[in-house]
């Protein structure tokens, strides 16, 4: 199994390209289930979550063709992939794929819609909550289909006709609940208006998307989307929108470390919230021609308290890298999380660095310490596993980070991108 080797100490800089969301990416591609023509999608990240839908998507009859890689003068590239879904095949999502990324689950609206039925798995992936599907089949259900849990898997069936536009408001915000019930009430008959929706930019992605295939949507960005179905949609050609939770892990990375690099083919208004905070931590953040530019000054962080919230307050995916900056800010500063509750097993890991760090209910104490030293880690989940390379930069020594395959879901080509702004990180194998 592989792992990530650290030797801390290094300031950075350069220029960091920024992939493209993953996940902006997934429901994108899940979106090609909802046609007979090709969906192209420029600027795909390569991540291990990327491949395997492309294996659940293939399962369904979504023929792939991946263009070669553009190579950029950095070195860097984004891959352009065709989808096209002639005809859907199976409309059963099994357990032995879905269990492995929970993002999967929500090909059950296009099936939906489309075919009018599915069979899909609950979903798996992350352990860092429960996130239940109670949103989606209670969504889905709203638009007429009937919904069965048997065996592990929801049964859903479309009413003749297909699935009927109506009104349904959220109890709770949920992104990937959005995603689905767009992608359902783009074929459904009549409108739909969803309440208390998301609001995160990769909803608008995915609308924007969804328009250029021919769908009706409005209010995306909102907490009120109206959708006017449609018949069918055609094929189109979309560019995924860059990663802005890849964004404010470099940008906090420099932060920690020190030094000055221009994160490139990013947006800073994906993330006003969060590059904000990290300016009140000490960190200058300039918007640059086709990116932004971060300077750190590493042994001046100042701590800063954060709730993480539905966009566009501080995101939930970037609470454990804040987490790792502030184990050397200059005081005590708190993050409480309100998204998910499962969301600190990265405080132990943290600690064998040498953080101190007191847990709260949903609440972290952080006591800012003047250094951190290198020791073996273990990445917990995606986002956590990241906080423990942004530590093991700034400490002193080395830092093993094991199960690096959490890494591979959400960060592409993060060893490279770190080496070539002079960090020492390697990939071992064994």
């Amino acid at each position: 199994m592989d792992r990530i080797r650290i030797v801390g100490g290094n300031r950075l800089n350069g220029v960091i390209p920024i992939s493209g969301a993953k996940n902006a990416a997934l429901p994108l591609m899940i979106a090609s289930l909802l046609t007979s023509d090709t969906l192209t999608l420029e600027n795909v990240p390569h991540l291990a979550d990327v491949e395997q839908l492309l294996r659940i998507l293939g399962n369904h009859g979504v023929d792939v063709s991946v263009n070669g890689r553009r190579e950029h003068q950095d070195g860097s590239y984004a891959r352009t992939i065709h989808f096209t879904c002639r005809t859907i095949v199976d409309t059963t999502a099994p357990y032995e794929l879905v269990s492995k990324m929970r993002a999967s689950f929500w090909v059950i609206g296009p099936l939906l819609a489309r075919e009018g039925r599915a069979r899909v798995s609950l979903p798996g992936g992350c352990a860092i909550g429960t996130r239940p599907v109670d949103l989606f089949i209670e969504g889905l259900a709203a638009l007429g289909a009937q919904m069965e849990i048997d065996g592990g898997y929801i049964n859903a069936t479309a009413p003749k006709g297909g699935l009927i536009g109506a009104h349904y408001t959220f109890p709770k915000v949920s992104v990937g609940a959005t995603h689905v019930m767009l992608m359902a009430a783009s074929l459904a008959r009549g409108t739909t208006v969803i309440g208390n929706a998301a609001r995160e930019p990769e909803i608008v992605d995915l609308a924007n998307c969804l328009n250029a295939m021919g769908a009706r949507i409005s209010g995306a960005g909102t907490s009120t989307i109206t959708i006017e179905g449609v018949s069918s949609l055609s094929g189109a050609r979309h560019r995924v929108l860059p990663d802005r939770i890849e964004t404010g892990t470099y940008a906090m990375a420099v932060a920690m470390t020190g030094g000055d690099v221009t994160l490139q083919g990013t947006d800073g208004t994906l993330l006003e919230t969060a590059l904000e905070t990290i300016r009140r931590a000490g960190a200058e953040i300039t918007m640059v021609d086709g990116g932004i530019r971060v300077i750190g000054h590493g042994d001046d962080i100042r701590p800063v308290d954060i709730v993480t919230e539905p966009f566009p307050g501080f995101p939930t995916d970037l609470q454990a890298q804040f987490m790792g900056l502030m184990t050397r800010a200059k005081g005590v500063s708190h993050v409480t999380e309100t998204i998910f509750e499962n969301r600190f097993m990265h405080v132990q890991e943290l600690a064998r660095l040498g953080a101190k760090i007191s847990l709260n209910g949903q609440t972290a104490r952080i006591e800012g310490v003047s250094r951190l030293k290198g020791a073996p880690v273990m990445a917990t989940d995606l986002r956590a596993s990241v906080s423990l390379v942004i530590g093991g930069l700034a400490a002193e020594g080395e830092t093993i980070v094991n199960r690096v395959y959490h890494l591979d879901r959400g960060f592409e080509r993060l060893e490279e991108k770190l080496t070539r702004c002079g960090a020492i990180v390697e990939r071992v194998s064994e």
